[in-house]
């Protein structure tokens, strides 16, 4: 086993096609397979799953892939410190639903921490996305929440991929509105007050299943309903449409329009937001940097409540 292979194997998962890997790895497509084939052999595990719709990583690989990584970011950091090349490009990736403390905290990190090079991502997406970034290894970290309708399945998913869920703050609900809708003047709202008011929500593709909605009470009947697949698209509906949509009630004015206000909903739930890691992976500097930004990011938003 070589450390070149290592790194073959990281890049293979990162662009979830052999064809696309080599060409990033500036090698053949038949170099690339021979060196994992020989891998696999060597290891005496399937670390790689191949499909005409490109390739999927088997539970054996997640766990390969998990100390691979942590070999190659090693062997970077000693040969940073005894040579004089210049620093190794740093990657993070998280994946999560649409909360504003996420890209508060993505943002502090980038400022802060400030490497020379590097390749980040944030992906806003789809709840079953956000499990399958984490399981896939495609991301370190997934952003979302859980509440008493939804954890059963949420759980089991998470269980099926080896995955962790850790708890961030629990949440009363809260619709998000325009400044200028007449509901701004309220304390609280109650689910008839919203009755003539466009609902707003985030479109979860193949998997728009009630129990992957982003937002609680999916499984209510709305006269009318528009569906996003964006923050601010969903943003500009509430202010021109004098639409809603349901949340935690935390948002940042740093990031986001002072014309956006949260307004308590009189429901009795609650909304527990969290991430999720896997269970077969050390999270790295950078992922444990970006969870306390985290924490620090949604205790100073829960203040402005």
């Amino acid at each position: 086993m070589t450390l070149q292979q290592l790194k073959y194997v990281i890049e293979v998962a990162k662009s979830r096609s052999i064809n696309k890997a080599a060409q990033r790895l500036f090698i053949s497509q038949p170099s690339l397979s021979n060196a994992l084939k020989e891998l696999e052999e060597e290891v005496g595990i399937t670390i790689f799953l191949r499909s005409n719709k490109g390739i999927l990583i088997t539970p054996e690989g997640s766990e390969f892939l998990g100390y691979a990584r942590q070999v190659v970011e090693q062997a970077e950091l000693l040969e940073n410190r005894y040579t004089n090349t210049r620093s190794p490009q740093q990657h993070f990736s998280v994946s999560a639903q649409h909360y504003a403390f996420a890209v508060s905290a993505f943002v502090r990190l980038l400022k802060e921490y400030n490497p020379e090079e590097y390749e980040f991502s944030l992906r806003e997406t789809k709840t079953y996305e956000i499990i399958d970034d984490v399981k896939n290894l495609r991301s370190e970290i997934g952003i979302l929440y859980v509440n008493e309708f939804n954890k059963k399945v949420i759980h089991k998913f998470l269980r099926e991929g080896n995955l962790q869920f850790h708890k961030l703050f629990t949440a009363k609900p809260h619709v998000f509105i325009s400044s200028a809708n007449p509901l701004s003047r309220k304390s609280f709202v109650t689910l008839s007050d919203l009755d003539p008011y466009p609902y707003l929500s985030y479109e979860q593709g193949d998997y728009n299943s009630f129990y992957f909605s982003e937002e609680i009470l999916s499984t209510l009947s709305r006269p009318k309903n528009i569906r996003v697949t964006d923050r601010a698209t969903l943003f500009n509906l509430l202010i021109g449409l004098n639409g809603y949509t349901i949340s935690t009630g935390v948002i940042s004015h740093k990031l986001n329009s002072k014309d956006i206000i949260a307004i308590p909903l009189k429901v009795d739930e609650e909304i527990h937001v969290g991430y999720i890691t896997h269970k077969n992976v050390t999270n790295s500097t950078l992922a444990n940097t970006y969870i306390q930004y985290l924490k620090e990011s949604i205790e100073e938003e829960l203040h402005q409540l």
